[in-house]
């Protein structure tokens, strides 16, 4: 297989039908490190809004267990991707998703800006540090992904172009980005997380990239000193390299999923997806979309 066969897979695909396996082989074959590390970003971004991470840090768990909220999120959100909204894994992922959110008081405006989040932020992501940028084609078919991912959620009123979850999330963010101490707290806790997945001597240097690449509404919501542009100038030109060496690897030849991410650290002996996540209220709703078995999950 040359390099640029998989995207003439992608090409013959129709992207309205053809979405979840369109996707897949974005997210498993050509560009798993990218959408890892863009839905990681898209995610923090979504602290900086109040409503948001000032919830977060009252329920203690992106505080206290920062890992395993990591693993079990990151966990959920890839079985629907490998398996499928009508899988067996899939539906029950969907389910531990829903009820989580549906314990807590979270408005449609706030569930939206966070889907725009996993539309908008890989997109930009991949077009600056990629090995290549994103084909119309794919953008539409990610865009049809994540609306019906949205719809599983219950999500009202989603975008229906990748224009519109862009107006979304920058209207959002201009509107609702600002300081809070609880989301400062959960800001700490991430930035902390992931330079725990680094040597000791290395985990200032790892903090220090991940503080280089936020842009300066984030630095402002969550009141960081900026970095110095020598720094941020070195991290962002290290990805644009690692892009450039990776289009010159041969294509990757068999999937790679979140469950394989080096990230991934509480779960050595193997998990349940139907007991990942948190249970603050028994009984909680599942997915509201009807599936080919008949009626919601």
């Amino acid at each position: 297989m040359k390099r640029y066969d998989r995207l003439r897979e992608i090409l013959q695909l129709d992207p309205e039908r053809d979405f979840l396996r369109i996707y897949r082989l974005m997210a498993a074959y050509e560009f798993p490190w990218d959408i890892t590390r863009a839905l990681e970003l898209a995610l923090y971004r979504t602290y900086a809004v109040p409503r948001i991470g000032g919830l977060l840090a009252r329920t203690g768990e992106f505080t206290d267990r920062p890992q395993k909220r990591y693993d079990d999120t990151a966990l959920l959100l890839d079985a629907v991707m490998e398996h499928g909204f009508d899988s067996e894994d899939g539906r029950t992922a969907l389910r531990r998703i829903n009820r989580m959110h549906r314990s807590y008081d979270i408005g449609n405006d706030d569930m939206r800006y966070v889907l725009s989040t996993f539309v908008v932020v890989p997109k930009r992501w991949i077009d600056a540090y990629g090995w290549r940028r994103l084909t119309e084609h794919e953008l539409r078919a990610m865009v049809a992904y994540y609306r019906t991912l949205g719809r599983h959620m219950g999500i009202q009123d989603i975008p229906e172009t990748y224009a519109g979850f862009e107006r979304c999330l920058d209207s959002y963010e201009a509107a609702h980005f600002a300081w809070d101490e609880g989301a400062r707290r959960v800001s700490d806790a991430t930035l902390g997380l992931m330079a725990s997945w680094y040597p000791a001597p290395l985990a200032p240097l790892a903090r220090g990239a991940s503080m280089a690449l936020l842009d300066d509404s984030l630095l402002r919501a969550f009141r960081y000193a900026p970095p110095k542009p020598a720094v941020r100038a070195a991290v962002r030109g290290a990805l644009r390299l690692r892009g450039r060496a990776v289009r010159l690897l041969p294509p990757r030849g068999k999937p790679h999923y979140a469950r394989q991410n080096p990230q991934i650290k509480g779960y050595r002996d193997g998990y349940r997806l139907a007991e990942l996540g948190t249970f603050p209220v028994p009984g909680s709703a599942g997915c509201p979309v009807p599936h080919a078995g008949g009626g919601p999950s």
